[in-house]
Formats: C-alpha cells, structure tokens, sequence
C-alpha cells in the first residue's frame, strides 16, 4: 500500500515538474552585438531538482543548471529524486524523470521553415515530451528510442518510460 503512494505521490511530482517548465518564461535572448556560433544550440536546461549532469559527445560530464546551452548531441543523466526540463528551440519541452538517462541523439530546426527532426533515444527512466513546431509541422519528424522498441509520434504530449533492460 505505501509503495502505490510513493508512486502515485512521485508521479504527481513529476507531472508537476511539467507544467512548472510548460509555465515558466524562456531563456533570456543573446546578448546584443554577440555573434551567433557556427553551429546553434539545440536548445536550454530550463529547470534542474536534485543531481542533474550532461555529458558532451567527449563523454566530458559537468552538472546542468538553468539557462545551460544543449547541444544537438548531448545526454542528460538525472540521479534519484531529480529531475530536469529542456526546452528546444522549435519549443518541444523534455521533462527527464528521477534515475533517468536520455540522449538528444540529434536535433535539427530551421526557424524559418519549421523543418527539422528530433531523435531521443531514452536508455533508462522517464520522460515526458511536449512537442513543439517540428511535431506540429512533420510528426514523422519526431522520433524516441527505448531499448526494445522506437516509437514514431502521432500526438503532441506523451510520457516514455523504460526499465534499461533490453
């Protein structure tokens, strides 16, 4: 019995996470007069709870706080009773759950055209995602990976969870 509250109590948490990074403002614009990088960022850490760490492609792993720049390739490791939300830049939203591990596999959006992809592949954990004008352009376009299946989206909110146990 107090195992199906914790659960419920968690899940109601981590639905909470979500609609706090759904609520919350965008990440301040660029500064004037900055030049752009060659390559832009996929999009930004908007909120962090407990232990969160990204790891480049070098596998170099530094701790996630707000506003942090995502790359196109990137993974966020989440450690229990943690969590964090990234928002891209077509505004697809990522809620990533406790003892979690995701990788944004790539991620390419051309603002002008709405075109672009996303593919994730969640290795363990939870995620909720909240697509964004990629999905609503080209849902095809939108792809998660688990260890046992790939999943082609067809709606624009959906939760992903997966054991890591192929």
């Amino acid at each position: 019995m107090m195992k199906k509250i914790l659960i419920a109590v968690g899940g109601f948490a981590f639905w909470g996470a979500a609609a706090l990074a759904q609520a919350q403002a965008p990440a301040p614009a660029r500064p004037a007069g900055s030049m752009p990088t060659a390559e832009p960022q996929a999009g930004f850490v908007k909120s962090v709870r407990g232990n969160v760490q990204l790891l480049s492609t070098a596998g170099t792993p530094r701790a996630a706080n707000a506003g942090d720049a995502l790359a196109a390739v990137d993974r966020i490791v989440t450690g229990p009773d943690s969590s964090a939300s990234v928002v891209l830049r077509d505004d697809t939203t990522l809620v990533v759950g406790p003892s979690s591990r995701l990788d944004l596999k790539e991620f390419h959006f051309n603002a002008t055209t709405h075109e672009g992809g996303v593919l994730v592949s969640l290795l363990r954990g939870s995620m909720r995602m909240i697509t964004g004008l990629i999905g609503k352009t080209n849902p095809d376009a939108i792809r998660v990976e688990t260890q046992t299946a790939t999943i082609g989206i067809r709606g624009t909110d959906f939760i992903v969870q997966s054991d890591g146990q192929p």
